[in-house]
């Protein structure tokens, strides 16, 4: 595994964390409090619904996971230094973009949705902060995936023209 690789599947491990870790939000904003003596639950409350702790906790893991499973696919697909160099920046930005999103959904009235007031609530800086990334990154992701779509087709292609001349 070459040493961009490494540094994906990385910054997928500290994206897979911190939705690991919102875990606990999901957790408090659930029970109104956490549970530290059986028994017992100290009550408190934090920003956020269940729904968007969820969303927080489910999302970062999954967009680490898809970081780590593309550094696999790049020696596993043979796809070139600069197909590799642009999945790398693509993924890893949309990992982080959608990571700040779902945190700062947490805190923006609107869910970050929008930049403006939407049904949900009123527009903050919060919303901006997570909603100007992310739809950055929703582009660069579309398109890395369809990098990765032709890129997995023309490697099943070589192996086919390679499996052909052999027989």
């Amino acid at each position: 595994m070459k040493k961009q690789q490494r540094n994906m599947v990385g910054h997928g491990t500290v994206i897979l964390l911190v939705g690991m870790l919102t875990g606990f939000g999901l957790l408090v904003s659930l029970l109104g409090g956490m549970e530290l003596i059986p028994g017992t639950i100290i009550s408190f409350s934090i920003p956020g619904d269940p729904g968007s702790w969820a969303r927080a906790h489910l999302g970062g893991m999954l967009n680490g996971m898809l970081i780590m499973l593309v550094a696999v696919l790049i020696t596993t697909l043979s796809l070139s230094a600069r197909v590799a160099g642009h999945l790398y920046w693509m993924l890893v930005g949309t990992g982080y973009a959608n990571t700040l999103f779902y945190l700062a959904a947490l805190l923006a009235p609107n869910r970050a949705l929008s930049f403006a007031d939407n049904q949900f609530g009123e527009s903050s800086i919060f919303a901006v902060i997570g909603l100007l990334p992310a739809l950055v990154f929703v582009v660069v992701s579309i398109i890395a995936i369809t990098m990765l779509a032709v890129n997995a087709f023309k490697s099943a292609e070589s192996l086919a023209d390679c499996s052909e001349r052999v027989e």
